[in-house]
């Protein structure tokens, strides 16, 4: 069962196949660990069991527009809003994904970065609205398609590229901003992807699976 592609796993599960549903949740529990990590320093196993209750109890409303990892991505951004919104600090926040992680006092539980480059980059992650930073490591560090972007903010794809544009536009000042020698900021920004990835594969605690994540003819730039 374990090579079943998450169609092929997702049709059993709402058959009734518990199994089905369990290799499917051990396929994507890694990227959902990741997702939480590098956004709170507490509670992130409760806000990855959150999110795959909501899965469960959301399970035949999965319309297979996008990826099953789209899906799980959305509802685990919702679980990340209402626990911000919770915290002391921000419960006056109407639009908790229009402040950034700084402004809402969250942290990550760690930032995984050996070199000088991939700390400037997390940190200037950090200094950008919650909703930007989300969709650039969907993107870039999770490898949704522009495709998968848009299924994931409802929107159209061309608006869910013009969203990516101006997210890394947002990254690129606020990396600009940051306390950083100049041949550093210019070595962060001109080879962003390439830290992203490296990143990436710091914080990959599971192995991809197979035929999701962005396509060969996305990749780059959006």
């Amino acid at each position: 069962m374990s090579t079943c592609s998450d169609t092929e796993l997702i049709t059993a599960w709402r058959a009734g196949d518990r199994s089905a549903g369990s290799v499917l949740f051990d396929r994507h529990f890694g990227c959902i660990c990741r997702f939480f990590r590098n956004k709170v320093q507490r509670d992130v196993e409760e806000l990855v069991q959150k999110t795959f209750m909501g899965a469960v109890e959301g399970r035949d409303r999965f319309r297979e527009e996008a990826s099953f990892r789209t899906y799980l991505f959305a509802i685990a951004h919702n679980v990340l809003r209402s626990h911000l919104r919770k915290l002391g600090r921000v419960r006056e926040v109407v639009d908790v994904d229009s402040q950034s992680l700084v402004d809402l006092g969250g942290s990550p539980s760690a930032l995984l970065a050996a070199k000088g480059e991939q700390q400037l980059l997390l940190h200037g992650l950090r200094r950008i609205p919650l909703e930007s930073q989300v969709l650039l490591e969907l993107y870039y560090w999770e490898r949704l398609t522009i495709r998968e972007v848009g299924v994931f903010l409802g929107v159209s794809e061309e608006t869910g590229r013009n969203r990516l544009r101006k997210a890394r536009r947002l990254l690129v000042k606020a990396i600009h901003e940051l306390e950083a020698s100049p041949s550093m900021i210019e070595s962060t920004v001109s080879n962003l992807d390439a830290w992203a990835a490296d990143i990436r594969e710091k914080h990959d605690v599971s192995a991809e699976a197979p035929g999701e994540g962005g396509g060969d003819d996305e990749s780059g730039d959006p």
